[in-house]
């Protein structure tokens, strides 16, 4: 029996045969000047290839029972194939530079991964993968290379290996799949995303995965410590399938919570928020029993990727989002919830988080986490806040919308925040246009300051929302992305904990509403300390709400409030 340890990257536990992936062969691009008089001809060739690999796309969209989270990701590689912008780029290099086509497509692709892999942000780096993935497949037809064959997987198989395409991973649908097991990837990856979708266990990190197991060898995959088992022993393969059993009972358990409210063994009531990334998510929050949108992130309709926003064709993909493009995604997520809250954040962007557009300037920063982003680019550039705070007013009348600033520091950015609004509904007025008056504007505390401060702030904000992310990594003073100073990153640290109970205490002074919106009020054991300390508003992804709630109705109040107190004092 052969233990080795990984990381994470979706839960659960899967019994297979091994089945082991294949290095992909490195695909030799040639390197030819051509002349101008093959640029159409060469161009046709690159039209062909990717109108054969959307082809491929459309065949699996067709298919009855293709899942949701395939025809998200189906269709924005579809979106990635027709990207105007890359293609401009690409046509621009081509037709300068007179190389080939394969060679002119390699050059431009490597070029996107790249700015993408050192763009500091997760997110962006894993969407790198993508990009290769889809041009990939043209590459392959424009070269005639002929790919290893993912459908030869047998049902009940342990994948491993290197990586795997985010293309290829159809066949986690179609076939039952025990686990994965990479090199390559994370939680944040497609792959793993879709993985959890299915209930399959993904473990990553396994150094040179590929040459530690043979075809055919019994393995267990556990996701949720991260560990790969290679031949375990009879006792070994015993508790796993106990394991097994176990979580199928919980999961099942977990459906009754769904639809029911959230409250304490004793009756205390919560309301438990989904964070949404992007409109279509917020279907899936109802489908998890969600009280409404605890938090929006605006920034990912921005980012430098395809979003689907709306039911409009293909144009409407753009980097620079439009106002009209803004008040469709809005008044979408408010249609989808109903009379239910929707708390929509300003764009976060800088920092981390890279969004390209013709309005917002491009800097250069030595500490992007410190510099002008979030309500400082806002308020920066003007004209992208009011063309934001436009659209949400115009979206207003379709729901119960909340506005909410990111990374508040100061009185003064509130209030100067708050003036450009008032400047809106007084243009909106005169223009004749419909809107809610009454928004609610809030904000997010995740900096000491506004932590510190927050009785300052507190009569200038209509709500709280504790982003314990960045509160922490600023409090702290630790990169979370920083893999070499990550094991300091602790949402429990005393002065972490301090400055939550801080704005806990200046919310209930104030009367003003407080929620958390962060990892930890997602995560059972955070969760538990959170709701001792005070808070009854929890925003979390949507799958974890049945599993709050289910968390929830085992503790008293008194219970939970002396399990936070030993965390707190």
């Amino acid at each position: 029996m052969n233990v080795i340890l990984g990381i994470s990257a979706a839960e659960g536990i899967g019994i297979g045969k091994a089945f082991v992936l294949p290095d992909e062969q490195e695909r030799k691009i040639p390197k030819r000047k051509i002349s101008a008089q093959e640029v159409n001809v060469e161009w046709q060739r690159l039209t062909d290839a990717c109108s054969q690999v959307q082809k491929e796309f459309s065949d699996f969209l067709s298919a009855k029972d293709i899942t949701k989270d395939q025809r998200e990701v189906l269709e924005t590689y579809q979106l990635m194939l027709s990207d105007p912008v890359f293609m401009k780029e690409l046509q621009d290099f081509f037709s300068k530079k007179l190389l080939n086509i394969e060679y002119s497509l390699d050059f431009k692709v490597r070029e996107y991964a790249d700015m993408l892999r050192n763009s500091h942000n997760g997110y962006l780096a894993e969407r790198a993968q993508d990009i290769e993935d889809v041009f990939n497949r043209v590459l392959d037809i424009l070269l005639d290379y002929h790919p290893f064959d993912i459908w030869l997987v047998p049902d009940g198989a342990v994948i491993i290996g290197r990586s795997m395409k985010t293309s290829d991973t159809v066949i986690l649908g179609k076939r039952k799949i025990a686990g994965l097991a990479l090199t390559e990837g994370s939680s944040a990856c497609h792959v793993a995303i879709l993985a959890k979708s299915y209930g399959i266990p993904v473990v990553v990190g396994i150094e040179d995965a590929a040459n530690l197991a043979q075809n055919g060898e019994t393995i267990v995959v556990d996701g949720n410590i991260g560990e790969l088992i290679i031949q375990p022993d009879a006792a070994t393969l015993t508790s796993a399938n106990a394991k097994i059993v176990s979580e199928q009972k919980y999961r099942v358990n977990l459906q009754k919570f769904k639809d029911v409210p959230a409250k304490t063994e004793d009756g205390t009531v919560f309301k438990l928020y989904a964070n949404i990334g992007t409109p279509e998510e917020a279907q899936i929050a109802l489908d998890n029993g969600a009280d409404g949108i605890g938090l929006f992130r605006t920034e990912f309709l921005f980012m430098n990727s395809a979003q689907k926003f709306s039911k409009q064709s293909s144009s409407s993909y753009t980097n620079s989002m439009s106002e009209d493009a803004q008040f469709e995604a809005y008044k979408r997520v408010l249609q989808i919830m109903g009379d239910k809250p929707v708390t929509i954040r300003t764009l976060d962007a800088g920092g981390d988080k890279i969004v390209e557009g013709s309005d917002l300037p491009a800097v250069s920063e030595k500490n992007p986490l410190m510099g002008l982003r979030a309500i400082r680019m806002s308020l920066y550039c003007p004209s992208v806040f009011r063309t934001q705070l436009r659209a949400l007013y115009r979206a207003s009348v379709y729901g119960n919308l909340r506005i909410m600033l990111p990374l508040i520091t100061d009185v003064s950015q509130v209030e100067t925040a708050l003036g450009i609004a008032k400047g809106i509904r007084i243009s909106l007025k005169e223009d004749n246009i419909p809107f809610n008056p009454d928004v609610p504007i809030g904000i997010m505390v995740e900096t000491a300051a506004a932590a510190i401060c927050a009785d300052c702030l507190a009569p200038y904000s209509k709500f709280f929302s504790l982003g314990t992310n960045d509160l922490t990594q600023y409090v702290l003073g630790v990169d979370r992305e920083n893999q070499a100073v990550n094991p300091l990153y602790n949402e429990f640290s005393l002065a972490v904990l301090r400055m939550i109970k801080n704005t806990i205490l200046n919310a209930e002074k104030f009367n003003i509403p407080l929620s958390v919106c962060g990892e930890m009020a997602g995560n059972k054991e955070s969760a538990v300390v959170l709701a001792g300390m005070g808070v009854r508003n929890l925003s979390m992804i949507p799958k974890q709400i049945p599993v709050i709630k289910e968390m929830l109705s085992h503790f008293s109040i008194k219970e939970l409030e002396n399990l936070s107190n030993r965390s707190v004092f």
